[in-house]
């Protein structure tokens, strides 16, 4: 059985030309129009732009508004919407009850599904991975095949990438930075210039800011806070206590505690 077409593209298209780091893309995009009623669209509405009809599904409530764009092999269905002047493209897809609006872009090989939104002016890219009900916002990039899921947010000027996994109810804004295999959950908050990486797990109620480095096999949990320029890394855990420090190294593997030395400036 066939679908009943929900859109029309209309007669007219526009030239559309961008540089990017893989250099020229050139096509014409098309504005679409409603055919029938859906979601909160009603026939005849005029909606964004779109390249070709395999960008937008035909299934579902799913729509592009306003001057949104996809194109290339970029694909919206389900029941997600692009809206205001964001972007979709390359071989992006965004599914579910996703929400991409602002001036966001999604593209490369990224998904976006579940109930996420990405907005502001985020970029969600290469490989990335984002559901549930995560949050990306502000100026914030996720890609390198980064995982951002459950209520996660992630704002400001914030950076996950390379493998990182931030989840739970978790916060990453700021200037901060999580990548390298590292797992951020439960109610942590990573912010300021603080560096997660290299496997690292930041989790419970702990707190991870200034211009503070956790990396390796650190795990940071409990209400522990670490801050300053302090640098923690090894093996062992750290469940409490404040770790401030002023360009100070704590190699938590050396301990024989369950908390390593605090460090105060």
């Amino acid at each position: 059985m066939s679908i009943a077409k929900k859109y029309e593209l209309t007669e007219e298209g526009t030239l559309f030309i961008r540089y990017d780091s893989n250099g020229l893309y050139a096509c014409t995009l098309y504005q679409i129009r409603a055919l029938r009623d859906f979601g909160n669209v009603k026939a005849g509405d005029l909606g964004g732009f779109i390249e070709k009809e395999e960008n937008l599904s035909h299934e579902g409530d799913c729509w592009v508004y306003d001057n949104a764009q996809v194109y290339n092999d970029a694909v919206v269905r389900g029941d997600a919407l692009v809206y205001d002047n964001a972007l979709v493209y390359y071989k992006a897809r965004i599914y579910g009850n996703a929400k991409v609006s602002g001036n966001a872009r999604v593209y490369d090989d990224a998904v976006v599904y579940d109930n996420a939104h990405i907005h502001g002016n985020a970029y969600v890219y290469d490989s990335a991975e984002v559901s549930d009900n995560a949050d990306i916002c502000g100026n914030a990039r996720v890609y390198g095949s980064a995982w951002i899921e459950d209520n996660a947010l992630i704002h400001g000027n914030a950076q996950v990438y390379l493998n990182a996994v931030i989840g739970g109810d978790a916060r990453v804004y700021g200037d901060a930075q999580v990548y390298g295999s590292s797992y951020v959950n439960g109610n942590a908050r990573i912010y300021g210039r603080a560096c997660i990486y290299f496997g690292a797990h930041v989790h419970g109620n702990a707190l991870v800011y200034g211009n503070a480095r956790v990396y390796g096999a650190t795990e940071i949990s409990g209400d522990a806070e670490v801050a300053g320029n302090v640098h923690i890394y090894g093996v062992q855990k750290i469940c409490s206590g404040k770790h401030f420090g002023d360009d100070a190294e704590v190699d938590v593997s050396a301990s024989t505690q369950r908390d390593a030395q605090q460090i105060r400036q």
